[in-house]
């Protein structure tokens, strides 16, 4: 099979968050005991460029935070509740939600984490999300089709463009996991050119959570 060329994917959350060039970014999980929880986001020089608050930081269950390096609040993430949620006991959906230039907050996102696979839309973006451990998203953004293969769980997984193209890929080195004794908490987020880093931040936050990890209580 022959090397397809990267081609440019449009944002979710900023355009400043995607880069011209491929980027390991590295997640280091934060203990409960003394920070309560949650990731760090560095990259290849070592800087913090988002991090990521649970609910043992915010003090609130079904809730995330993403912020930047510089802790500017990126995304709100937080499962519905309410008549909808009490109506979906099975299914719980999530919400991504960004800012505008005023500060008012709008959806850009919503995942489902089913039993069985389901399908749940809004706006341009639509999210799957296959049962535990092998988890696969797919979402619609602008046209574009993605789908996450693999299992999270094992920090092993691709998520591809519709033309079955690697956008980003969670990867543990052998190493890393030599060096802390636990793969969950050192891994490896590798970004593709021109993909919106932050989305997919945000998106492995969501599947942190759902799997009773760091941004977990």
């Amino acid at each position: 099979m022959g090397v397809r060329s990267s081609k440019a994917v449009d944002p979710v959350v900023s355009r400043r968050y995607s880069s011209e060039s491929e980027a390991t970014l590295v997640v280091r999980r934060r203990p409960h005991m003394v920070n309560g929880g949650g990731f760090v986001v560095s990259n290849s020089k070592q800087q913090v460029v988002f991090t990521v608050d649970g609910c043992g930081v915010l003090g609130t269950k079904d809730k995330l935070v993403l912020k930047n390096g510089d802790g500017n609040d990126l995304l709100l993430i937080r499962k519905m509740g309410g008549m909808v949620q009490a109506l979906n006991m099975v299914h719980k959906k999530w919400e991504g939600f960004g800012y505008d230039k005023e500060g008012t907050e709008k959806l850009l996102f919503t995942l489902k984490d089913p039993k069985e696979s389901c399908l749940v839309q809004h706006g341009l973006i639509r999210i799957l999300v296959h049962g535990k451990p092998k988890i696969s998203t797919c979402n619609i953004y602008n046209n574009n089709y993605v789908q996450i293969r693999g299992s999270f769980a094992e920090r092993d997984c691709n998520i591809m463009d519709s033309d079955g193209r690697n956008i980003a890929e969670v990867r543990i080195e052998k190493e890393m996991e030599e060096m802390v004794g636990n793969k969950k908490d050192l891994y490896n987020i590798i970004v593709k050119a021109n993909v919106d880093q932050a989305f997919i931040v945000g998106v492995i936050a969501v599947l942190d959570y759902i799997h009773g990890e760091s941004t977990i209580c």
